[in-house]
């Protein structure tokens, strides 16, 4: 059985920081947003799409966007939902305790980012940290869309000065057990 490799922790000084969002809030409803978040695809069609949560992911899907890479861990606000599910999409399972990336999630995300399938992966632990990966590891003009507890969802548009600041974040993070 292998080691869950724990890369970056996050520290509490971190935990504060990444509780603003990292792109692009857009308020409201599910309804509302999703919308809205419909007409930035249609305008700025980008390359890829990237759902970190159980309901962005599920309400993406539901409204037609069909992102090539969900995220999910089978929880909103921390409490256990029905996990989600999706037709179509090649499941990979990772384990990713709460408030770390882990090489084997780092891993599977870059692999879903590099083909071109249709990935669902299914976090054993939490998924929320791994928007920075997916970040770091999305070709540019990607557009990677997570949810803000009790305020709509965030979209990152994936430039060169995202990755940046992205790695500067991990960069603040422990490692632990790195190889």
């Amino acid at each position: 059985m292998q080691k869950t490799v724990a890369v970056y922790v996050v520290t509490s000084v971190m935990r504060e920081k990444l509780k603003e969002p990292f792109g692009m809030l857009i308020k409201g409803a599910p309804s509302e947003t999703i919308k809205t978040f419909a007409r930035m695809v249609e305008k700025e069609q980008p390359i890829k799409i990237v759902s970190v949560g159980d309901m962005v992911s599920k309400n993406l899907h539901k409204q037609h966007i069909v992102p090539q890479l969900s995220i999910t861990d089978s929880k909103t606000m921390r409490k256990k939902i029905k996990a989600a599910s999706f037709a179509d999409k090649e499941v990979i399972k990772v384990k990713n305790p709460a408030g770390t990336i882990t090489k084997e999630a780092i891993l599977a995300i870059q692999s879903a980012l590099n083909s071109d399938r249709q990935v669902h992966i299914v976090v054993n632990g939490e998924e929320d940290l791994l928007t920075l990966a997916a970040v770091l590891y999305a070709p540019e003009n990607t557009f990677v869309v997570y949810g803000q507890p009790a305020e709509g969802i965030v979209v990152v548009k994936v430039t060169s000065q995202k990755k940046a600041e992205t790695e500067e974040i991990l960069k603040k993070m422990e490692a632990s057990n790195a190889e």
